[in-house]
């Protein structure tokens, strides 16, 4: 790996040193390095990202010592970029051959007074040659005037951080057998968290925890072809049947929803209040700088009849912002920009204040929801979990949605998250980039925010003369009784304007086996007794819908029946069972059939269709990665509890 002479960015310098390359004995395809101040110390938590052009490859952030690392770095020419709050960021470009690499120095200027020392400082002769600008010229990997680094940069491995990440865990959803049970009844579900979290594991060279991957929230990420919704209905259903790419003597099934789309001019007034999490954990670049930066670019699109509150929490609560009109940009804006991370955390006080704030301009015919913005840590102050979901149960009822923005690494408290967007009648995303955050703040903030049908529940009833078993494909912590299908006090999804839900069912024809085992013959009864009528009518399965309209309490009812037919793959059904093997694969599931890296990735680039966005070209790209990480699982383990 050559380091050719950097482009330069506010502050900063490279310098790598002979010693150095000799001490982090780097392989081919290895970039690592340290971050540090002018004066020599260290700088932790710096957000490092590894850069071809606009695609952010791999993702980090330095340790205590200031240290950061890539691997599998694949040939070719690269950029990386560090920031860090206090500091201007930087940016330096790498070229990445078949020779071991070089360690990098990278020195960040513009430190503000007040911050902490992060390191002793060193002697005035490393001083001179850390601050030495303009005669620094690396060829092959070695800085020009071999000056070695102080001792604290030259230790380049060592291990992970400490990983307090908590997830729910799943339990996934087995065959199971239509004799037993006709019926599959789920929430539907369009949160896009797990894909994103995924994602951002996999750009940092690790594989993602099992209990990190929700297959249905890899496969809503995406966005499908489905009809439009007729008028007066908010939604539309489309159901596709082929042989499934995994089990060829199985069939996979279709339910896709689309909810109608809204113009910008149609789209409701937004009463908006920005819960923010700017506890000491908030601090790094990935953060709550992150959610400042995202809440800028949202300030541009607000319109006069929106408006928009700033409540933080940290040892305790406060409003930054009052409710403020969207015409006054330049005042939301200064607000957003003196927010500072600091102290310890008390999430159940800053809601209470976010939710009276957002009763007190509650738009009538509008969009009233609060947003929380944090790593999830909620260990101050919150002394009943419940109460704080009655909270928002009770809330939601009266028309304030919650909605839950998920950011940074280490700490991320994904299961805790999850659970209130889903109390809430919201969405969990998590942003893993400013593009994401664009994403989810901007560019589908119709899906994200106006809600177009709540508690919307599906109920499959599957033939048992054409069915005789299925396996509901993600969705574990979706499921629902029955019974609840029909009850309108059961809280269920919601879908927002120009959103797609898509969920697959794997389908098991009479006479093949399945898991699970055998069953003896029952006593009482030698076979079910189905409407024959209605068995030998050749469908396969009947889905069932129930939801409410936005401000309603009685559900309506849709079904369509499906039949089965022979057929290749759809586009659709094609690009979805892509990411179901990737999921199945990223799981370790005992249900992947014929799975394999190599099969997930033919099947997305063969259906991959109009990418206007590259969202499905970054998608081939995660295969690629996680195929070449599977051999070498270094994933850190967090916390992973079952869901109360």
């Amino acid at each position: 790996m050559r380091v050719f002479a950097p482009f330069l960015l506010v502050g900063l310098l490279l310098l790598a040193s002979q010693q150095a390359a000799r001490l982090a004995s780097n392989q081919p395809g290895v970039i690592s390095g340290v971050v540090v101040n002018q004066t020599g110390a260290a700088i932790d938590q710096a957000s490092v990202e590894l850069r071809a052009g606009s695609v952010v490859v791999q993702h980090t952030t330095t340790d205590a010592q200031g240290r950061f690392r890539f691997e599998h770095v694949t040939p070719g020419t690269y950029q990386v970029h560090v920031a860090r709050s206090l500091f201007a960021p930087a940016m330096t470009e790498v070229t990445v051959n078949d020779q071991p690499g070089a360690t990098l120095r990278l020195v960040l200027k513009g430190q503000k007074a007040g911050s902490r020392p992060l390191a002793d400082k060193p002697d005035a002769k490393e001083q001179e040659s850390l601050g030495y600008l303009g005669r620094q010229h690396a060829r092959g990997g070695v800085a020009g005037n071999g000056a070695a680094p102080p001792p604290a940069a030259t230790a380049i491995a060592g291990a992970l951080p400490f990983n307090s990440e908590a997830y729910d865990r799943i339990e996934e959803n087995r065959f199971r057998r239509v004799a037993d049970d006709a019926l599959s009844t789920f929430s539907i579900d369009v949160d896009t968290a797990s894909y994103s979290n995924v994602r951002r594991f996999l750009n940092e060279g690790r594989l993602p925890p099992q209990d990190a991957v929700r297959v249905e929230e890899l496969i809503n990420y995406f966005r499908f072809a489905y009809h439009d919704a007729e008028s007066g209905q908010p939604f539309s259903v489309t159901t596709e049947v082929a042989a499934c790419p995994w089990n060829p003597r199985h069939r996979l099934a279709l339910i896709g929803l689309q909810a109608k789309r809204l113009t910008q001019e149609r789209t409701p007034p937004r009463n908006l209040v920005f819960l923010l999490d700017v506890s000491g954990s908030m601090m790094p670049p990935d953060k709550l700088p992150l959610v400042k930066t995202a809440m800028r670019m949202l300030v541009d699109t607000l319109t006069p009849e929106d408006r928009v509150a700033i409540v933080v929490y940290a040892g305790a609560s406060g409003l930054a912002l009052p409710s403020t009109p969207g015409s006054r940009k330049a005042e939301i804006k200064e607000a957003i920009a003196n927010l500072d991370a600091g102290g310890s955390t008390n999430g159940a006080e800053g809601i209470q204040l976010a939710y009276e704030v957002a009763g007190r301009a509650f738009l009538k015919n509008g969009i009233n929801r609060v947003i929380l913005a944090t790593d999830g840590d909620f260990n101050v102050g919150v002394t009943s979990q419940g109460e704080l979901i009655r909270l928002i149960e009770e809330k939601r009822e009266r028309g304030i949605f919650l909605s839950v923005l998920g950011v940074g690494t280490g700490n991320l408290k994904d299961s805790t998250m999850e659970k209130l967007a889903d109390k809430g009648n919201g969405n969990y995303a998590y942003l893993d980039s400013l593009h994401e955050a664009r994403r989810v703040l901007i560019a589908e903030a119709g899906a994200t925010l106006v809600t177009v049908a709540k508690d919307v529940k599906i109920q499959v009833e599957f033939n048992p003369r054409a069915v005789g078993a299925y396996k509901l494909i993600g969705y574990e912590n979706r499921v629902l009784q029955h019974q609840d299908f029909n009850d309108d006090k059961k809280d269920a999804g919601e879908i927002g304007a120009g959103h797609t839900v898509t969920a697959l069912y794997e389908i098991v024809p009479p006479g093949e086996s399945i898991d699970g085992g055998s069953v003896d013959p029952l006593k009482y009864q030698n076979e079910t007794k189905p409407n024959v009528a209605a068995a030998q009518s050749g469908e396969l399965m009947t889905v069932k819908l129930r939801y409410k309209q936005p401000d309603g309490d009685t559900s309506k009812l849709m079904a369509v029946a499906v039949k089965d037919r022979t057929s290749d793959l759809t586009p659709n059904l094609g690009f979805a069972s892509a990411v179901a093997e990737f999921g199945m694969l990223l799981r370790r599931s005992e249900h992947k059939g014929q799975s394999t890296w190599s099969t997930a990735q033919e099947l997305a680039r063969r259906f991959r269709g109009e990418d206007l966005d590259g969202y499905r070209a970054e998608f081939v790209r995660l295969i690629d990665l996680a195929a070449a990480l599977d051999t070498k699982d270094e994933t850190p383990r967090p916390i992973t509890r079952r869901r109360q």
